[in-house]
């Protein structure tokens, strides 16, 4: 059988006709689209002539982001000057807070098509391996557009430490009501002083509350399998090629993008709002959707650490590195500089942040070598039972409650050297979900029917599915996509190498999901 992604990407085939995506021309912006209702958002920016993206001098000075729950008040005057000057700038202006907060709308719920393509394929910059570098770019100008209106050099943006136990709360700088960072569109159980103010990396709408110490023990592992065990080929980590003309929709969340970047956009939205239209939040404003995320200042932070990701994950074992295919480091972006000059930027200028004059503020790492534990080790005998099994003939179905299927694994007992050139993939075909709503469910593997599903402390939970609410075009709000989770080490861990089949259970959490099919693969890149 052959690899996924094999001999007909071209991730490795430098001879592929090179086919990247193009930034979008900003005289041909459109309303964006906000929800079921057909409501839309003005997103769209001042367009000009454009100038090439120029690497900052090397004697510039380095900008150092600091983890925000660390920043003194000097700091924090300084962030809050930067961010009210931000706003006060008029609205024709390119680098003002709305139109800085609209580059993320515009790019994200369909302002935009893809420059050429006839008929029209929006330009989306989530769901696939564009995800990190237009996120790094959008950083980088809004940080050096803050340090030149209050003429500092070395300002830099802060960070969301949310992969720490310290970190597992909105940061007090963006809690204060006086504060220009503050954003009265939030979850107000998940504020600090709410009812449930610690970040939960695996949220869901049910989730039950834990104690502190649980809910760092759950983050921790789930930090773990999207960093390290479940993220150790590019395709994993990044997302699934995304080339001109091509639906982003259809291809693949990477595994950060989908947790926990994706979890928390939710989790700070105000979902308590999101069905209730007397109270003007049909749509999880302003975290909770990709058009109105950039409104809170939070999400330059989140972002922050979303980045830092991309750097760290590049330092946890030699084949973890950037893609050399010309169609990622040829496709390009528009961003307004900090002079508020039209700048086209290709990803291949993103890949190094020193290079950008960017670096993070060291903290410390305490997930890089968590472990978790099986439940089949700790349950008895008499809550021990095989789950009822639906049969892979009997898709597509509605995930409308938790079902398990045997899956069949082509290879077994594979040699180490085999591991590590193909990583095992348990592939989750055919997700057909309404691209509007929060859409969430977990994949176990092997999982006894114990009436708790597996959960991010045990081994056997293989990683979620989570749609962020967004619209690309009117009235087409049903997609298609997959989900593939690496499952290597995984199956080690419970014992499973050598099993003719793995039994894959899938759980509903938010939203019922349409699945076309189950299959396990093997992934080169």
């Amino acid at each position: 059988m052959g690899s996924l992604y094999g001999a007909a990407s071209s991730l490795s085939d430098p001879t592929a006709l090179a086919n990247p995506l193009q930034p979008p021309d900003l005289s041909k912006c459109h309303p964006a689209i906000k929800g079921d209702a057909g409501d839309t958002a003005d997103c769209c920016p001042p367009f000009s002539d454009q100038i090439e993206f120029k690497l900052p001098s090397p004697k510039e000075p380095m900008r150092i982001r600091p983890a925000a729950h660390l920043v003194d008040k000097a700091y924090i005057d300084k962030y809050e000057k930067a961010i009210s000057l931000m706003k006060a700038l008029p609205d024709d202006d390119p680098r003002s807070f709305k139109n800085q907060a609209n580059v993320h709308c515009a790019y994200c719920n369909g302002a935009y098509d893809q420059v050429g393509i006839t008929p029209s394929v929006a330009l989306q910059i989530h769901f696939s391996w564009i995800f990190f570098p237009f996120h790094r770019y959008h950083l980088y100008f809004f940080e050096r557009i803050l340090g030149k209106l209050i003429d500092d050099p070395t300002f830099a943006l802060p960070f969301w430490n949310w992969d720490s136990p310290d970190g597992m709360q909105i940061p007090a700088i963006f809690a204060d009501p006086a504060s220009p960072l503050y954003d009265a569109i939030r979850a107000p159980d998940h504020l600090p002083g709410g009812s449930s103010p610690l970040v939960d990396l695996d949220w869901s709408r049910s989730a039950a509350s834990l104690t502190p110490e649980a809910q760092w023990q759950s983050n921790r592992d789930v930090m773990h399998t999207q960093m390290v065990s479940g993220a150790k080929k590019r395709t994993l980590f990044f997302g699934t090629p995304l080339k001109a003309g091509d639906l982003a929709d259809g291809n693949g969340q990477g595994t950060l993008e989908r947790t926990p970047h994706g979890n928390l956009h939710i989790w700070v939205g105000d979902l308590t709002r999101e069905y209730k239209e007397d109270m003007g939040n049909l749509y999880s404003e302003d975290m909770g959707n990709f058009y109105s995320a950039g409104r809170d200042p939070l999400f330059y932070s989140h972002h922050a650490n979303v980045d830092r990701m991309w750097d760290l994950w590049k330092t946890l074992g030699p084949r973890r590195t950037d893609f050399t295919d010309p169609d990622w480091l040829d496709a390009a972006f528009l961003f307004y500089d900090e002079h508020a000059r039209l700048v086209r930027c290709r990803i291949g200028d993103s890949l190094d942040n020193k290079k950008l004059k960017t670096d993070y503020e060291p903290v410390r790492i305490q997930w890089r070598h968590s472990k978790r534990v099986p439940k089949t080790k700790s349950a008895t005998t008499t809550t021990k039972k095989k789950r009822e099994l639906t049969d892979l003939s009997k898709f597509p179905l509605v995930l409308n409650k938790a079902i398990s299927v045997a899956v069949p694994r082509p290879r077994k007992n594979r040699s180490k050297a085999e591991k590590e050139e193909e990583e095992e993939v348990v592939v989750v075909k055919g997700i057909e979900i309404d691209r509007s709503q929060v859409i969430k469910f977990d994949v176990a593997l092997n999982d006894d029917d114990d009436g708790a599903p597996a959960g991010p402390r045990d081994t056997e939970f293989a990683g979620s599915f989570v749609n962020v609410p967004h619209r690309q075009k009117p009235g087409a709000s049903k997609f298609k996509t997959a989900l593939t989770l690496g499952i290597t080490d995984l199956l080690e861990d419970l014992g499973a190498d050598g099993d003719d089949t793995v039994v894959v259970t899938l759980v509903p959490k938010v939203g019922e999901p349409v699945i076309g099919g189950l299959k396990i693969d093997y992934l080169a890149d």
